[in-house]
């Protein structure tokens, strides 16, 4: 994939105004030097969430949701980074360049092409279901009425080899479109002939609800794959894709939930009863990439499956990807259905609300994932216990550090009797402690000072001139500030927002948008007074930390030439400045 240089992030960011980008989005009312509102990304009373012109970025004290124009444009119309910056960049009139893997005006002018080609075989598809008595009857059997239809776009592939391709294929280059979209298959003999040939047409659109391609439907079960999907393109990548997804967006102003089924009928079906949540795979199992799309897009996922072996086996595939992302406050449940029955079968012959309340009764992922590893599994013997314990604990080492976590461990820890639980499993170890002559309290705080002044004002870093010499100071955060002052140095027109953006997924990221978030008083005289106290403070904490050292080494083992000198030195500047 194509990287966008840092540069044109900063560039971008500094000409978007994120007060406009939310604005238009969620409505702010000025207070003081910010604006404010009811946070979108949860339910609240009163208004605390807010946006900062200055620092051009957002944050809510309420749920602690935080980012730039950028971030708000992934979490609110729920995009991803590329199309978000695309989005911003059309705004701003900037052409997003890509830095590693540059996109040619060319490569783009075929993207369009191909686009346009597979939005022709769409209206294609629709054009001949409405002459197709024998798919609308179909269609009508299943109870999917003319409003959905529209909404899914859904077609109709003529029967024989060539409706397609006599229609759309009018020449050489045509031609060539349309296999490249996917749209074309070839035989031994090298015929090229039309792919998908009487069925009921799915298209698959991207998060932006462009068609990237098709999902097609046999009428009777024994003529071939009861579904037939588009080949892997240059726009359509099956793993990384969610049928539905881009409907259940229109439909839903907020997404509480995701339910996964297998089949695009199954998602029609749901839509069709009022369950306007559901997404299907494309034919694959759930992929890390299907389980960071569906948690981005809502916080509980339910899966959905057959009840026989095949399904609970397509159950514990998508636990295995959902597992590492399983963040606090993100939950994944299980729905198995009786032998026979699928979404669309059980939502049609029970409703909407008995299917609901099938999913109040979902299997929590928790309960999913012990009862499938101790299925045959012995828990009254030892051995029992210690196979439990050695299927368990990588699985449950995956899943990120948080509650959910530990409460796992410590199931896993009643279940085997080995001590799972959160305590031991963070058994703190026994430190060593040097001496130190300044209080541990008293330099995290310095540093975070200096960190918080520029978080208010980064181009105060270049008031420094480059000069801190404090690398190697053996304190929390001292890697962060001085990676901070590097950052500004390198890109002195930074604004807080962009430089904030820096950190996104690291875990750095929530603790600096708190800080960046908190108002200081003073001004920036105030602050660049600070921010030079505090470096030189650090530089005589460095002076006395090798200080240390050098008094350490003398004792264990004595020094050579070199250490003298170095220490003599030491002692002179310590001496100078009194410390």
């Amino acid at each position: 994939m194509a990287r966008i240089p840092d540069a044109f992030i900063d560039d971008l960011l500094a000409r978007s105004d994120i007060v406009e980008v939310v604005g238009s989005r969620v409505p702010l009312k000025r207070q003081g030097k910010e604006y404010a509102a009811r946070c979108p990304f949860h339910d609240e009373r009163s208004a605390s969430f807010t946006v900062s012109p200055t620092k051009q970025f957002y944050h809510c004290f309420g749920c602690g949701a935080h980012g730039t124009a950028i971030s708000f444009l992934m979490n609110y119309d729920r995009l991803e980074f590329l199309d978000a910056v695309d989005e911003l960049a059309k705004r701003a009139g900037m052409e997003v360049p890509r830095s590693e893997n540059p996109r040619s005006p060319q490569q783009q002018d075929d993207s369009r092409e191909l686009y346009s080609a597979l939005d022709a075989a769409t209206k294609f598809f629709q054009k001949n279901l409405e002459g197709s008595e024998k798919a609308r009857s179909y269609l009508d059997g299943r109870g999917v009425d003319e409003e959905n239809r529209a909404r899914f776009q859904i077609g109709y592939a003529p029967d024989g080899y060539s409706g397609l391709r006599d229609a759309l294929g009018k020449d050489e280059r045509r031609m060539k479109l349309l296999d490249r979209a996917g749209l074309f298959s070839k035989n031994d003999r090298g015929h090229v002939y039309d792919k998908f040939r009487d069925r009921v047409m799915f298209p698959i659109f991207d998060r932006r609800g462009r068609v990237i391609a098709f999902g097609g439907r046999v009428f009777e079960k024994d003529d071939g794959p009861k579904y037939l999907n588009s080949p892997e393109t240059a726009l359509f990548h099956k793993g990384r894709e969610l049928y539905g997804l881009w409907q259940v967006r229109q439909a839903n102003q907020k997404i509480e939930r995701l339910i996964v089924v297998e089949g695009y009928m199954d998602v029609v079906s749901l839509f069709q009863f009022g369950v306007t949540q559901a997404v299907a795979t494309l034919g694959t199992a759930t992929t890390p990439d299907h389980a960071e799309l569906l948690f981005r897009n809502a916080p509980d996922v339910f899966f959905c499956f057959d009840g026989d072996a095949a399904g609970r086996r397509a159950g514990w595939k998508a636990l295995e990807s959902v597992l590492p992302r399983m963040k606090d406050g993100r939950q994944a449940f299980f729905l198995f259905l009786p032998d026979g029955e699928d979404p669309d079968s059980i939502v049609r012959k029970e409703g909407a609300e008995a299917f609901d309340e099938r999913l109040k009764q979902a299997t929590p992922l928790s309960q999913f994932f012990f009862d499938e590893l101790t299925r045959e599994i012995n828990l009254g013997t030892l051995d029992g216990k210690a196979r439990l314990a050695e299927r368990a604990k990588p699985m449950l080492a995956q899943i990120p550090d948080g509650a959910f976590g530990d409460l796992m461990k410590q199931q896993l820890g009643q279940l085997t009797g080995l001590g799972g639980g959160a305590q031991s499993a963070r058994a703190p170890m026994p430190q060593r402690q040097p001496a130190r002559t300044i209080q541990p309290v008293a330099r995290r705080s310095l540093v975070r000072g200096a960190i918080a002044v520029l978080l208010q004002q980064p181009s105060l870093a270049l008031t420094l001139g480059g000069k801190h010499h404090f690398q190697g100071l053996r304190l929390p955060g001292v890697e962060l500030l001085l990676e901070l002052l590097g950052l500004v140095e390198q890109r002195p027109d930074i604004s807080t927002g962009a430089l904030l953006e820096h950190f996104d997924g690291r875990e750095e990221q929530a603790s600096l948008h708190t800080l960046a978030a908190q108002t200081m008083p003073g001004d920036d005289a105030m602050w660049t007074l600070e921010l030079h106290d505090a470096v030189a403070q650090l530089e005589k904490q460095l002076l006395v930390q090798r200080l240390e050292e050098l008094l350490a080494k003398q004792r264990q083992q004595g020094l050579d030439d070199t250490d003298k000198y170095e220490l003599r030195e030491l002692l002179k500047a310590r001496a100078t400045l009194r410390l």
